[in-house]
């Protein structure tokens, strides 16, 4: 058998659990129509629970129509874009559906990008109306951008009267590492209150035809990582279709009955698809959160008696040595799955010792709108994040050649499936560069450096950015990072290659140790620590103290933020 067979024979189907079927049927439908059926189905129940206040899905469509309504009677229409400038919140989920319904797409802002950010994106994807929370316009005034739309939401407007009084600690929360922006009153010509369209608008949405194969849902943007945030063009059907792979990988999942915390935030794809969509489109309840308060969501845990837990790495390396986290009865749930970074080996033991429950690891992108790859339930394997999905063919190519590597050599992942994203909005350069033509298949290359073992579990390696190429060497930045996460006082690492003429890139080690070992353990200290656990080429030449790494907003050490700053210095 060739490289490229051993890879299209799918080895990773042997290792699927006994009821997750081969291959799934993705249904013609658009997301709309999905959601009015889970609505109607599931009308009395809870959609929602937003700090005590509950919201029926029958709340939800009405809410949805209303504010459908409105847009296309102030002339939003099919195929035009709308920015979502939100927390996490009631009115997310409701501008979210109601854009859908009047075939608009959504391009969904993180609430603490810069205006420059910000201006960048409404420039980029050529969004005209915006769905803004009140206390973040001044960021969308600074940007210069004149906007046919802007409809105005506070965070209170959905809060149970008895506590609108957290509306501002949630404000304080949110924007910890900012001040907490003031609302304003803005008036003025194509300004709107969401909460007063909704009120006072009938709910008759007009009907608008979509084309699920071809009608845009999402524009999400790239985190920017590594390189300047891209536009990802997610169809109705791409979007469904991982829902759908999502679900029948997922058997212990059970429609109409699940109870998901939800303080992964939307704007990003994993919180958007897995968390929101999946939840609401399988007639579950969400217990949301505006910010990831860890008290609000143990005692959230026990009171809803949540039955499945999404996070990031970073939340449950924080967990692991939280003094409350024995509150909450982790083997009671049917699932704990972690996503959106790298699951370090040492968080993984950490958290199984104090929970005695198993983090089921999986991988995605913005690209493969959310997910390509979970592990199988009751099969999870330590450090790898796991098979394809149903629908999903996965293989290892050589970066520069594009050949097909064999079985256990480490390269590009290459993916093919319905759920891959229709290409980067207004990017041609960069569309003809990323898709790759196999046997009439339309493979997408993900820029990650990745293995397939024979047994078809995938292990991640690096970001095919973030090798490091030193005297000719291949250096893996997240095997030096593994094993100073060994070491018992090194609380975060972010390592990247600095450029030198000499030696090709030297190797930094950016690392923030714990308070107690601050002053008492040298940078020499680390580079000897890496000298006894590493082959020559790959020990650091410098070890940099500092007191936080930049992150992308879901936790992600930000390498382009640690690159940039490197390159300042220069």
């Amino acid at each position: 058998m060739g490289n490229k067979e051993a890879y299209l024979s799918q080895p990773w189907l042997q290792h699927y659990h006994q009821d997750v079927p081969q291959t799934v049927a993705i249904p013609e439908k658009n997301l709309i129509e999905l959601f009015d059926e889970s609505a109607q189905k599931y009308a009395n129940q809870s959609a929602v629970i937003f700090y005590g206040n509950k919201i029926s899905f029958k709340q939800l469509q009405d809410e949805v129509n209303r504010f459908a309504t409105a847009l296309s009677q102030l002339g939003v229409k099919k195929g035009d874009k709308v920015a979502l400038y939100l927390l996490n919140s009631p009115q997310y989920v409701i501008a979210y559906f109601a854009v859908l319904k009047v075939g608009g797409t959504v391009t969904p802002i993180s609430p603490v990008y810069t205006s420059s950010e910000v201006k960048h994106q409404l420039t980029d994807s050529n969004a005209r109306t915006i769905v803004c929370q009140n206390i973040l316009y001044e960021n969308i005034a600074k940007t210069g951008i004149k906007l046919d739309r802007v409809f105005l939401t506070g965070i209170s407007d959905y809060l149970p009267a008895i506590r609108k009084i957290i509306g501002k600690s949630v404000m304080r929360k949110a924007f910890s590492q900012f001040e907490v922006p003031i609302p304003k009153i803005v008036e003025g010509e194509g300004f709107y209150q969401m909460k007063e369209l909704i009120k006072k608008t009938e709910p008759r949405p007009i009907e608008v035809t979509i084309d699920p194969a071809v009608d845009l849902a999402s524009l999400p943007y790239t985190g920017g990582t590594t390189a300047q945030p891209k536009g990802v063009m997610l169809t109705h059907r791409n979007l469904i279709a991982c829902q759908t792979q999502i679900n029948a990988s997922w058997p212990i999942i059970e429609e109409g009955k699940e109870v998901v915390l939800a303080f992964l935030p939307f704007y990003h794809i994993y919180g958007q698809v897995v968390v929101m969509l999946n939840t609401i489109l399988s007639g579950g309840t969400m217990i949301l959160f505006t910010t990831p308060d860890i008290d609000e969501i143990l005692y959230a845990m026990e009171k809803y008696q949540a039955s499945t837990f999404l996070g990031v790495p970073t939340f449950f390396e924080y967990l692991k040595e939280y003094e409350k986290t024995d509150r909450v009865n982790w083997k009671r749930l049917k699932m704990i799955t972690c996503g959106a970074d790298t699951l370090h080996k040492t968080t993984l033991e950490g958290w199984t010792r104090r929970t005695g429950s198993i983090i089921t690891e999986g991988y995605g992108m913005t690209e493969t709108s959310g997910v390509s790859h979970v592990n199988p339930l009751g099969g999870s394997k330590p450090g790898s994040f796991g098979l394809p999905l149903p629908n999903v063919t996965a293989a290892i190519i050589d970066q520069d050649t594009n050949e097909f590597l064999p079985v256990g050599e480490t390269g590009e992942m290459i993916l093919y499936g319905p759920n891959m994203m229709q290409g980067y909005w207004n990017r041609d350069e960069d569309n003809k560069n990323i898709f790759l033509d196999v046997d009439g298949m339309r493979f997408m290359k993900t820029g990650d450096l990745v293995r397939m073992e024979e047994s078809g579990y995938f292990i991640f390696y690096d970001r095919a950015k973030d090798l490091i190429k030193y005297k000719g060497y291949s250096v893996f930045a997240r095997e030096i990072e593994e094993v100073l996460y060994k070491h018992p006082q090194v609380k975060a690492v972010g390592v990247i290659g600095v450029p030198d003429p000499k030696v090709g890139q030297y190797i930094k080690a950016n690392v923030v140790l714990n308070p107690e070992a601050r002053g008492k353990i040298s940078e020499e200290d680390i580079i000897n620590y890496c000298k006894e656990n590493l082959a020559h080429y790959k020990v650091p030449k410098i070890c940099e103290f500092r007191g936080e790494l930049p992150k992308t907003d879901v936790g992600k050490i930000s390498k382009r933020e640690l690159r940039e700053e490197q390159d300042e210095e220069a």
